[in-house]
Protein backbone atom coordinates (compact mmCIF):
# COMPACT_ATOMS: atom_id res chain seq x y z
CA UNK A 1 0.00 0.00 0.00
CA UNK A 2 1.63 3.42 -1.09
CA UNK A 3 0.92 6.46 1.20
CA UNK A 4 -1.52 8.14 -1.33
CA UNK A 5 -3.78 4.69 -0.53
CA UNK A 6 -3.04 4.28 3.57
CA UNK A 7 -4.14 7.94 3.00
CA UNK A 8 -7.74 6.62 1.61
CA UNK A 9 -7.87 3.88 4.38
CA UNK A 10 -7.48 6.70 6.97
CA UNK A 11 -10.65 8.54 5.68
CA UNK A 12 -12.76 5.38 4.95
CA UNK A 13 -11.71 4.18 8.92
CA UNK A 14 -12.50 8.02 10.00
CA UNK A 15 -15.77 8.45 8.00
CA UNK A 16 -16.83 4.99 9.27
CA UNK A 17 -15.79 5.52 13.01
CA UNK A 18 -17.90 8.51 13.04
CA UNK A 19 -20.78 7.49 11.11
CA UNK A 20 -23.56 5.44 12.90
CA UNK A 21 -23.61 1.95 13.92
CA UNK A 22 -24.78 1.12 10.24
CA UNK A 23 -22.54 3.24 8.81
CA UNK A 24 -19.45 1.05 10.93
CA UNK A 25 -20.91 -2.21 9.94
CA UNK A 26 -20.85 -1.32 6.06
CA UNK A 27 -17.80 -0.25 6.68
CA UNK A 28 -16.53 -3.19 7.70
CA UNK A 29 -18.09 -5.05 4.76
CA UNK A 30 -16.22 -3.49 2.13
CA UNK A 31 -13.27 -3.58 4.32
CA UNK A 32 -13.35 -7.33 4.03
CA UNK A 33 -14.95 -6.74 0.41
CA UNK A 34 -11.49 -5.17 -0.22
CA UNK A 35 -9.43 -7.55 1.89
CA UNK A 36 -11.09 -11.15 -0.34
CA UNK A 37 -10.24 -8.99 -3.57
CA UNK A 38 -6.29 -8.84 -2.67
CA UNK A 39 -5.97 -5.31 -1.16
CA UNK A 40 -4.22 -7.15 1.64
CA UNK A 41 -2.14 -10.26 1.73
CA UNK A 42 -4.10 -13.21 3.54
CA UNK A 43 -2.68 -15.25 6.11
CA UNK A 44 -0.95 -18.39 4.47
CA UNK A 45 -3.23 -21.36 5.26
CA UNK A 46 -0.47 -23.32 7.78
CA UNK A 47 1.02 -26.24 6.53
CA UNK A 48 -0.79 -28.83 9.64
CA UNK A 49 -3.47 -26.85 11.54
CA UNK A 50 -3.07 -29.80 13.82
CA UNK A 51 -0.58 -29.43 16.87
CA UNK A 52 3.57 -29.50 15.84
CA UNK A 53 5.64 -31.56 17.76
CA UNK A 54 5.87 -29.75 21.19
CA UNK A 55 9.36 -28.67 22.11
CA UNK A 56 8.24 -25.79 23.95
CA UNK A 57 8.08 -26.03 28.03
CA UNK A 58 5.96 -23.81 30.79
CA UNK A 59 7.80 -23.76 34.08
CA UNK A 60 6.51 -23.35 37.43
CA UNK A 61 5.33 -19.40 38.05
CA UNK A 62 8.03 -17.54 40.18
CA UNK A 63 7.57 -13.93 41.65
CA UNK A 64 4.95 -13.41 39.95
CA UNK A 65 6.12 -14.13 36.48
CA UNK A 66 5.55 -16.83 33.75
CA UNK A 67 8.45 -18.66 32.47
CA UNK A 68 8.23 -19.95 29.14
CA UNK A 69 10.92 -21.73 26.52
CA UNK A 70 9.67 -21.80 23.16
CA UNK A 71 12.06 -23.34 20.08
CA UNK A 72 11.93 -24.57 16.58
CA UNK A 73 10.44 -23.01 13.34
CA UNK A 74 9.00 -19.85 13.27
CA UNK A 75 5.48 -22.25 13.31
CA UNK A 76 6.45 -24.43 16.08
CA UNK A 77 7.43 -21.24 18.27
CA UNK A 78 4.27 -20.01 17.81
CA UNK A 79 2.26 -22.76 18.30
CA UNK A 80 3.80 -23.73 21.73
CA UNK A 81 3.47 -20.07 22.68
CA UNK A 82 -0.48 -19.88 21.97
CA UNK A 83 -0.96 -23.29 23.54
CA UNK A 84 1.45 -22.89 26.57
CA UNK A 85 -0.05 -19.01 27.44
CA UNK A 86 -3.34 -19.88 26.08
CA UNK A 87 -5.54 -18.30 28.63
CA UNK A 88 -2.86 -15.65 29.76
CA UNK A 89 -2.95 -14.30 25.37
CA UNK A 90 -7.08 -13.75 26.22
CA UNK A 91 -6.74 -12.30 29.11
CA UNK A 92 -3.67 -10.20 28.17
CA UNK A 93 -6.14 -9.34 24.42
CA UNK A 94 -8.96 -8.33 27.08
CA UNK A 95 -7.14 -5.80 28.52
CA UNK A 96 -5.27 -4.06 25.51
CA UNK A 97 -8.88 -4.04 24.14
CA UNK A 98 -10.43 -2.28 26.46
CA UNK A 99 -7.61 0.55 27.52
CA UNK A 100 -7.04 1.18 23.66
CA UNK A 101 -10.93 1.40 22.78
CA UNK A 102 -11.32 3.94 25.40
CA UNK A 103 -8.08 6.00 25.26
CA UNK A 104 -8.27 6.01 21.27
CA UNK A 105 -12.42 6.08 20.65
CA UNK A 106 -12.14 3.41 18.26
CA UNK A 107 -13.90 0.41 18.31
CA UNK A 108 -12.30 -3.18 18.58
CA UNK A 109 -13.13 -3.73 15.00
CA UNK A 110 -11.61 -0.73 13.78
CA UNK A 111 -8.11 -1.53 15.86
CA UNK A 112 -8.31 -5.24 13.86
CA UNK A 113 -8.81 -3.87 10.03
CA UNK A 114 -6.08 -1.41 11.19
CA UNK A 115 -3.72 -4.22 12.13
CA UNK A 116 -5.05 -5.86 9.38
CA UNK A 117 -4.29 -3.34 6.49
CA UNK A 118 -1.78 -1.29 7.49
CA UNK A 119 0.54 -3.38 9.81
CA UNK A 120 0.07 -6.81 8.35
CA UNK A 121 1.32 -6.37 5.08
CA UNK A 122 4.90 -5.14 5.93
CA UNK A 123 5.06 -8.34 8.14
CA UNK A 124 7.73 -10.60 7.28
CA UNK A 125 6.64 -14.00 6.29
CA UNK A 126 8.41 -15.53 9.29
CA UNK A 127 6.89 -13.79 12.12
CA UNK A 128 3.20 -14.12 9.86
CA UNK A 129 3.98 -18.18 10.52
CA UNK A 130 4.70 -17.40 14.17
CA UNK A 131 1.69 -15.09 14.92
CA UNK A 132 -0.67 -17.53 12.91
CA UNK A 133 0.77 -20.33 14.85
CA UNK A 134 -0.37 -18.59 18.17
CA UNK A 135 -3.81 -18.77 16.80
CA UNK A 136 -3.36 -22.56 15.84
CA UNK A 137 -1.85 -23.14 19.12
CA UNK A 138 -4.83 -21.30 20.98
CA UNK A 139 -7.16 -23.29 18.89
CA UNK A 140 -5.69 -25.96 20.76
CA UNK A 141 -7.10 -24.59 23.53
CA UNK A 142 -10.42 -23.60 22.56
CA UNK A 143 -9.39 -20.30 22.57
CA UNK A 144 -11.10 -18.43 19.49
CA UNK A 145 -9.38 -15.19 18.48
CA UNK A 146 -7.79 -14.91 15.35
CA UNK A 147 -4.37 -13.58 13.41
CA UNK A 148 -6.21 -10.17 13.18
CA UNK A 149 -6.46 -9.85 17.29
CA UNK A 150 -2.82 -11.44 17.58
CA UNK A 151 -1.35 -8.46 15.23
CA UNK A 152 -3.56 -6.04 16.72
CA UNK A 153 -2.13 -7.24 20.04
CA UNK A 154 1.54 -6.88 18.48
CA UNK A 155 0.79 -3.54 17.44
CA UNK A 156 -1.27 -1.86 19.18
CA UNK A 157 1.52 0.75 21.03
CA UNK A 158 1.62 1.79 17.37
CA UNK A 159 -1.87 1.92 16.85
CA UNK A 160 -2.83 3.51 19.63
CA UNK A 161 0.11 5.80 20.48
CA UNK A 162 1.46 6.84 16.60
CA UNK A 163 -1.09 5.74 14.09
CA UNK A 164 -4.50 7.28 15.36
CA UNK A 165 -2.97 10.51 16.48
CA UNK A 166 -1.00 10.87 12.88
CA UNK A 167 -5.14 10.56 11.79
CA UNK A 168 -6.44 12.69 14.32
CA UNK A 169 -3.07 15.46 14.04
CA UNK A 170 -5.24 16.26 10.46
CA UNK A 171 -8.11 17.11 13.05
CA UNK A 172 -5.39 19.36 15.29
CA UNK A 173 -6.05 16.88 18.18
CA UNK A 174 -3.18 16.62 20.65
CA UNK A 175 -0.43 13.73 20.40
CA UNK A 176 -0.32 11.94 23.63
CA UNK A 177 2.33 9.86 22.98
CA UNK A 178 3.28 8.64 26.70
CA UNK A 179 6.33 8.75 28.78
CA UNK A 180 7.58 4.96 29.31
CA UNK A 181 9.97 3.93 30.89
CA UNK A 182 13.59 4.76 33.15
CA UNK A 183 16.95 3.05 31.55
CA UNK A 184 20.56 3.19 31.56
CA UNK A 185 23.85 1.14 30.58
CA UNK A 186 27.09 2.10 31.75
CA UNK A 187 30.61 0.65 30.94
CA UNK A 188 34.51 0.84 31.52
CA UNK A 189 35.39 3.02 34.16
CA UNK A 190 31.80 3.61 35.49
CA UNK A 191 31.19 0.20 36.14
CA UNK A 192 32.52 -1.87 38.86
CA UNK A 193 34.31 -4.36 37.30
CA UNK A 194 34.62 -2.63 33.64
CA UNK A 195 32.13 -4.14 31.79
CA UNK A 196 28.85 -3.64 30.75
CA UNK A 197 25.75 -3.25 32.89
CA UNK A 198 22.35 -2.17 32.15
CA UNK A 199 18.82 -2.14 33.72
CA UNK A 200 15.36 -0.58 33.23
CA UNK A 201 11.78 -0.80 34.25
CA UNK A 202 8.92 -0.33 31.99
CA UNK A 203 6.08 2.05 32.75
CA UNK A 204 2.54 1.84 31.14
CA UNK A 205 -0.96 1.60 32.85
CA UNK A 206 -1.42 -0.87 35.61
CA UNK A 207 -3.92 -2.50 33.29
CA UNK A 208 -1.70 -3.72 30.71
CA UNK A 209 1.50 -3.71 33.35
CA UNK A 210 0.13 -6.46 35.16
CA UNK A 211 0.12 -8.94 32.48
CA UNK A 212 3.87 -7.69 31.07
CA UNK A 213 4.94 -10.48 33.49
CA UNK A 214 6.68 -13.36 30.78
CA UNK A 215 9.66 -14.42 30.81
CA UNK A 216 10.23 -15.40 27.01
CA UNK A 217 13.36 -17.85 26.67
CA UNK A 218 13.20 -18.73 22.39
CA UNK A 219 15.30 -20.64 20.46
CA UNK A 220 14.62 -20.14 16.86
CA UNK A 221 15.75 -22.55 13.96
CA UNK A 222 17.72 -19.24 12.58
CA UNK A 223 19.42 -16.45 14.14
CA UNK A 224 20.35 -16.03 17.61
CA UNK A 225 18.81 -17.64 21.27
CA UNK A 226 16.84 -14.83 22.89
CA UNK A 227 15.92 -14.27 26.92
CA UNK A 228 13.38 -11.08 27.02
CA UNK A 229 10.25 -9.85 29.24
CA UNK A 230 6.83 -9.80 27.07
CA UNK A 231 3.35 -9.42 27.33
CA UNK A 232 1.28 -13.33 26.29
CA UNK A 233 0.60 -13.07 22.56
CA UNK A 234 3.22 -10.79 21.29
CA UNK A 235 6.36 -11.95 19.79
CA UNK A 236 8.71 -9.30 20.74
CA UNK A 237 9.48 -7.79 24.20
CA UNK A 238 6.99 -4.70 23.81
CA UNK A 239 9.32 -2.65 26.81
CA UNK A 240 12.29 -4.10 25.07
CA UNK A 241 14.69 -5.29 27.32
CA UNK A 242 16.07 -8.06 25.62
CA UNK A 243 19.42 -10.39 25.79
CA UNK A 244 20.69 -12.95 23.12
CA UNK A 245 22.98 -15.67 22.50
CA UNK A 246 25.49 -12.62 19.92
CA UNK A 247 26.43 -11.05 22.96
CA UNK A 248 23.70 -8.09 22.69
CA UNK A 249 21.78 -6.41 25.53
CA UNK A 250 18.79 -4.27 24.28
CA UNK A 251 16.25 -1.82 25.95
CA UNK A 252 14.99 1.34 25.32
CA UNK A 253 12.78 4.55 26.91
CA UNK A 254 10.15 6.01 24.91
CA UNK A 255 10.82 9.27 22.94
CA UNK A 256 7.91 11.42 25.23
CA UNK A 257 5.29 14.26 22.95
CA UNK A 258 6.80 12.62 19.59
CA UNK A 259 4.45 13.14 16.75
CA UNK A 260 5.07 11.25 13.43
CA UNK A 261 4.16 7.96 11.14
CA UNK A 262 4.73 6.60 7.98
CA UNK A 263 1.92 4.02 7.01
CA UNK A 264 4.13 3.02 4.55
CA UNK A 265 6.55 1.32 6.78
CA UNK A 266 7.95 -1.54 8.34
CA UNK A 267 5.73 -1.75 11.97
CA UNK A 268 8.05 -1.41 14.86
CA UNK A 269 7.44 -4.70 16.83
CA UNK A 270 9.22 -6.39 13.50
CA UNK A 271 11.78 -4.38 13.48
CA UNK A 272 12.67 -4.82 17.29
CA UNK A 273 11.91 -8.32 17.30
CA UNK A 274 14.37 -9.12 13.96
CA UNK A 275 16.56 -7.06 15.31
CA UNK A 276 16.88 -9.07 18.89
CA UNK A 277 17.31 -12.35 16.57
CA UNK A 278 19.73 -11.52 13.89
CA UNK A 279 21.82 -8.73 15.57
CA UNK A 280 25.23 -9.68 16.33
CA UNK A 281 26.86 -6.43 16.46
CA UNK A 282 25.63 -2.46 17.78
CA UNK A 283 26.04 -1.94 13.48
CA UNK A 284 23.56 -5.18 13.06
CA UNK A 285 20.77 -3.71 15.61
CA UNK A 286 20.98 -0.20 14.23
CA UNK A 287 21.26 -1.29 10.61
CA UNK A 288 17.75 -3.33 11.27
CA UNK A 289 15.75 -0.79 13.50
CA UNK A 290 16.04 1.83 10.69
CA UNK A 291 15.47 -0.44 7.63
CA UNK A 292 11.76 0.39 6.68
CA UNK A 293 11.53 3.36 9.80
CA UNK A 294 7.80 3.99 10.54
CA UNK A 295 8.52 6.40 13.07
CA UNK A 296 6.37 3.99 15.18
CA UNK A 297 7.00 3.40 18.77
CA UNK A 298 9.97 5.98 18.37
CA UNK A 299 12.19 5.26 20.99
CA UNK A 300 15.75 5.75 22.50
CA UNK A 301 17.55 2.18 22.30
CA UNK A 302 19.98 1.77 25.18
CA UNK A 303 22.54 -0.78 23.59
CA UNK A 304 25.36 -2.92 24.92
CA UNK A 305 27.90 -5.05 23.30
CA UNK A 306 29.35 -7.96 25.90
CA UNK A 307 32.17 -8.77 23.37
CA UNK A 308 33.87 -5.50 22.84
CA UNK A 309 32.83 -3.80 25.81
CA UNK A 310 30.62 -1.02 23.66
CA UNK A 311 27.64 0.52 24.28
CA UNK A 312 25.44 3.02 22.13
CA UNK A 313 22.04 4.65 22.20
CA UNK A 314 20.07 5.01 19.09
CA UNK A 315 17.59 7.69 18.98
CA UNK A 316 15.03 6.74 16.45
CA UNK A 317 12.80 9.40 15.17
CA UNK A 318 11.04 9.11 12.32
CA UNK A 319 12.82 12.02 10.37
CA UNK A 320 15.73 12.29 12.67
CA UNK A 321 18.19 9.27 14.06
CA UNK A 322 21.31 9.44 15.98
CA UNK A 323 23.88 6.43 16.79
CA UNK A 324 26.00 7.28 19.60
CA UNK A 325 28.92 5.02 21.03
CA UNK A 326 31.21 4.71 23.48
CA UNK A 327 33.55 2.04 25.09
CA UNK A 328 33.49 4.12 28.44
CA UNK A 329 30.82 6.03 29.91
CA UNK A 330 27.01 5.79 29.98
CA UNK A 331 23.53 6.81 28.45
CA UNK A 332 21.05 7.02 30.51
CA UNK A 333 16.54 6.83 29.05
CA UNK A 334 14.02 8.99 31.20
CA UNK A 335 11.92 9.52 27.75
CA UNK A 336 13.17 12.91 26.85
CA UNK A 337 14.67 13.61 23.26
CA UNK A 338 18.28 14.46 23.56
CA UNK A 339 19.06 15.78 20.01
CA UNK A 340 17.58 19.18 19.60
CA UNK A 341 16.81 18.96 16.01
CA UNK A 342 15.31 15.67 16.73
CA UNK A 343 13.26 17.44 19.86
CA UNK A 344 12.48 20.38 17.40
CA UNK A 345 11.38 18.88 14.51
CA UNK A 346 9.33 15.47 15.57
CA UNK A 347 8.10 16.69 19.58
CA UNK A 348 6.02 19.16 21.70
CA UNK A 349 9.10 18.30 24.59
CA UNK A 350 9.55 21.33 26.50
CA UNK A 351 13.24 21.26 27.88
CA UNK A 352 13.08 23.96 30.76
CA UNK A 353 10.30 22.40 32.10
CA UNK A 354 12.22 21.12 35.27
CA UNK A 355 9.01 19.75 37.02
CA UNK A 356 7.98 17.61 33.80
CA UNK A 357 8.83 13.86 34.43
CA UNK A 358 11.40 13.39 31.64
CA UNK A 359 13.58 16.44 32.81
CA UNK A 360 13.56 15.42 36.58
CA UNK A 361 14.48 11.97 35.87
CA UNK A 362 17.01 12.82 33.76
CA UNK A 363 18.69 15.17 36.48
CA UNK A 364 18.47 12.24 39.00
CA UNK A 365 19.80 9.57 36.63
CA UNK A 366 22.69 11.98 36.16
CA UNK A 367 22.70 12.47 40.09
CA UNK A 368 23.11 8.83 40.50
CA UNK A 369 25.06 7.46 37.75
CA UNK A 370 27.74 10.09 38.42
CA UNK A 371 28.00 9.58 41.98
CA UNK A 372 28.67 6.23 42.19
CA UNK A 373 30.89 6.05 38.75
CA UNK A 374 33.23 2.81 39.39
CA UNK A 375 31.01 1.06 41.77
CA UNK A 376 28.00 0.34 39.57
CA UNK A 377 27.10 -3.31 38.89
CA UNK A 378 23.65 -5.17 39.09
CA UNK A 379 22.56 -4.68 42.55
CA UNK A 380 23.06 -0.92 42.15
CA UNK A 381 21.57 -0.87 39.49
CA UNK A 382 18.28 -2.50 41.04
CA UNK A 383 18.20 0.00 43.76
CA UNK A 384 18.73 2.99 41.27
CA UNK A 385 15.70 1.33 39.43
CA UNK A 386 13.81 1.05 42.99
CA UNK A 387 14.94 5.05 43.77
CA UNK A 388 12.09 7.37 44.34
CA UNK A 389 13.71 10.75 45.24
CA UNK A 390 12.12 13.56 43.45
CA UNK A 391 14.62 15.84 42.82
CA UNK A 392 12.26 18.85 42.27
CA UNK A 393 10.70 18.59 46.06
CA UNK A 394 14.56 17.71 47.13
CA UNK A 395 12.93 14.38 49.25
CA UNK A 396 12.10 11.01 48.90
CA UNK A 397 7.99 10.77 47.34
CA UNK A 398 7.69 8.54 45.09
CA UNK A 399 6.30 10.25 41.54
CA UNK A 400 5.58 10.81 38.18
CA UNK A 401 9.04 12.67 38.50
CA UNK A 402 11.13 9.46 40.51
CA UNK A 403 13.05 6.50 38.61
CA UNK A 404 10.19 4.38 40.32
CA UNK A 405 7.44 5.89 39.04
CA UNK A 406 4.18 5.96 40.68
CA UNK A 407 1.55 8.21 38.94
CA UNK A 408 -0.89 6.58 40.56
CA UNK A 409 0.21 8.71 44.01
CA UNK A 410 0.57 12.17 42.25
CA UNK A 411 -1.82 14.68 42.32
CA UNK A 412 -0.07 16.12 38.62
CA UNK A 413 -0.14 12.76 36.68
CA UNK A 414 1.74 12.95 33.78
CA UNK A 415 0.43 15.05 31.69
CA UNK A 416 -0.54 15.20 28.16
CA UNK A 417 -0.17 11.50 28.83
CA UNK A 418 -1.97 11.02 32.41
CA UNK A 419 -4.75 12.71 34.17
CA UNK A 420 -3.69 13.28 38.10
CA UNK A 421 -3.39 10.01 39.73
CA UNK A 422 -3.61 7.57 36.85
CA UNK A 423 -3.16 4.07 37.23
CA UNK A 424 -0.21 4.21 36.11
CA UNK A 425 4.06 3.58 36.60
CA UNK A 426 7.03 1.01 36.87
CA UNK A 427 5.09 -1.93 36.68
CA UNK A 428 8.48 -4.26 36.54
CA UNK A 429 12.08 -4.07 36.14
CA UNK A 430 15.45 -5.82 34.30
CA UNK A 431 19.12 -5.82 34.94
CA UNK A 432 21.64 -7.54 33.81
CA UNK A 433 25.85 -7.39 33.70
CA UNK A 434 28.07 -8.66 30.71
CA UNK A 435 28.86 -12.16 33.04
CA UNK A 436 24.98 -13.02 33.01
CA UNK A 437 24.66 -12.06 29.33
CA UNK A 438 27.16 -14.79 28.60
CA UNK A 439 25.18 -16.38 30.35
CA UNK A 440 21.74 -16.13 28.80
CA UNK A 441 20.88 -14.37 32.33
CA UNK A 442 18.80 -11.52 33.81
CA UNK A 443 16.98 -10.19 37.04
CA UNK A 444 13.76 -9.61 37.18
CA UNK A 445 11.27 -7.69 39.51
CA UNK A 446 7.50 -7.55 39.23
CA UNK A 447 5.29 -4.94 40.57
CA UNK A 448 6.51 -0.94 41.94
CA UNK A 449 9.84 -0.61 43.67
CA UNK A 450 8.81 1.91 45.79
CA UNK A 451 5.41 3.38 47.35
CA UNK A 452 2.69 1.41 49.07
CA UNK A 453 1.67 -1.64 47.10
CA UNK A 454 -1.62 -0.51 44.34
CA UNK A 455 -4.78 -1.75 45.59
CA UNK A 456 -7.43 -1.83 43.45
CA UNK A 457 -10.50 -1.42 45.79
CA UNK A 458 -8.82 1.61 48.16
CA UNK A 459 -7.53 3.32 44.74
CA UNK A 460 -11.39 3.11 43.10
CA UNK A 461 -12.83 4.80 46.35
CA UNK A 462 -10.73 7.73 46.13
CA UNK A 463 -10.57 8.13 42.47
CA UNK A 464 -13.71 6.52 40.97
CA UNK A 465 -12.73 8.22 36.94
CA UNK A 466 -10.98 5.19 36.77
CA UNK A 467 -13.71 2.85 37.18
CA UNK A 468 -14.50 1.75 33.93
CA UNK A 469 -10.73 -0.30 34.19
CA UNK A 470 -12.64 -2.29 37.46
CA UNK A 471 -13.73 -5.40 35.30
CA UNK A 472 -9.89 -6.06 34.50
CA UNK A 473 -7.83 -4.28 37.01
CA UNK A 474 -5.97 -5.97 39.50
CA UNK A 475 -3.85 -5.24 43.08
CA UNK A 476 0.31 -4.57 41.88
CA UNK A 477 2.47 -5.65 44.77
CA UNK A 478 6.23 -5.54 44.77
CA UNK A 479 8.23 -9.02 44.13
CA UNK A 480 11.59 -9.71 45.24
CA UNK A 481 14.15 -9.61 42.49
CA UNK A 482 14.63 -13.03 40.66
CA UNK A 483 16.86 -14.50 38.46
CA UNK A 484 16.17 -16.37 35.40
CA UNK A 485 18.15 -17.93 32.58
CA UNK A 486 17.43 -19.46 29.36
CA UNK A 487 17.13 -23.06 29.13
CA UNK A 488 16.32 -23.42 33.24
Amino acid sequence: MDVAGAERVHRRYNSGIMGTHRLLLAAAAVSLALFGAGCSPAPSAPANASAPAVKGERFPDRAGWRHVRLAGTPREIGFQHGSLLSAEILDAKQAVELLVTHDTKKDWNWIRNAAREVFWPKVDAEYREEMEGIVDGLKSKGVALDVWDVTALNAWMEIAWYYVPSLEKLAKAKNKTPEHCSAFVATGSYTKDGGVVIAHNAWVDFIIGQRWNVIFDIRPEKGERMIMDGIPGMIHSGDDFVINSAGLAITETTISEFSGFDPAGVPEFVRARKAAQYGRTIDDFARIMKDGNNGGYANNWLVADRNSGEIASLELGLKNVILQRKKDGYFAGANFPVDEKLRREETTFDPKNAGNSSNARRVRWTQLIEANKGKIDVAMAQTFLGDDFDVVQKKRAASERTLCGRIDLSPRGSLPWQQPYGPCGAVQNKAADGAMMGKMQLNAAMGPQCGPAFRVESFLKAHPEYAWQKPLLRDLDAQPWTLFEAGR
